[in-house]
C-alpha cells in the first residue's frame, strides 16, 4: 500500500430500503429508519450490516459506494445550489473528504488495456478496512429531484465508486487514513 493520506469521513449511510425507486417526479419511498450513522460495520464480501444490498450476490462487487465530498461541493457550485448539498441525499454509503475517489474505479488505460479498480483501505481508528473499487457509481435522475435541477448531469464522472469489501471491520465518522495499493493491469 502507498503512504497514508489524511481524509475525513463526513457521512456514513446505511439504508434498509431502496428509497429512490420508481419515477423521480413521484418522490422517494419512505425510509423506515435513520440512515445517518456515526459508525458502520463492514463484512468482507457482503457489504455494510443493515444495508439494503448486504449479502445480495448480485451486488457483492458493488455492495459499498464511496463518494468524494469535494466533488459534491463542485456539483453544488455548478448547479448554483443555495448552500452545501446534503451528502446523504446522494445515497452513497461512505462520503469522505480529501481524496478523489472517482480515480479508483476500473478504467481503460492507454493502448486499450484495462486497469483493475484499485484496492484501498480506510482506517478511522479501529484498523484498516480494505475495499476493491470496481465501477463508477453513476448518478441517476433522482439527483435532479433530491439535490437540485442539473445535479444528475453535474455528477456524471464524479458520482463515486462501487466497491467490494475485502475485510471485516468498523468505519467511523471523522478523521481517517486512506491508503491505495499499486494498480494492477488485467
Amino acid at each position: 500500500m502507498e503512504p497514508g493520506i489524511a481524509v475525513e469521513i463526513v457521512a456514513l449511510l446505511v439504508s434498509p430500503v431502496h428509497a429512490y425507486e420508481g419515477r423521480p417526479q413521484d418522490g422517494p419511498r419512505p425510509d423506515p429508519g435513520p440512515v445517518s450513522h456515526r459508525s458502520v460495520t463492514v463484512r468482507a464480501g457482503l457489504g455494510l450490516v443493515g444495508d439494503r444490498f448486504f449479502g445480495h450476490a448480485a451486488h457483492r462487487r458493488a455492495a459499498v459506494t464511496v463518494l468524494d465530498a469535494d466533488a459534491l461541493d463542485d456539483v453544488a457550485a455548478e448547479i448554483r445550489a443555495p448552500g452545501p448539498l446534503d451528502p446523504l441525499l446522494a445515497r452513497r454509503n461512505i462520503v469522505l473528504r480529501g481524496f478523489p475517489v472517482d480515480t479508483l474505479a476500473t478504467r481503460r488505460a492507454t493502448g486499450g488495456a484495462t486497469v483493475a479498480g484499485a484496492v484501498f483501505s480506510l482506517d478511522s481508528g479501529d484498523g484498516p478496512v480494505r475495499l476493491r473499487a470496481h465501477r463508477p457509481a453513476s448518478p441517476c435522475r433522482w439527483m435532479d429531484v433530491r439535490l437540485g435541477p442539473g445535479a444528475w448531469k453535474a455528477m456524471r464522472g464524479r458520482g463515486g465508486v462501487r466497491c467490494e469489501p475485502l475485510d471485516d471491520g468498523t468505519l467511523r465518522l471523522g478523521r481517517a487514513v486512506l491508503r491505495v495499493a499499486p494498480p494492477v493491469r488485467v
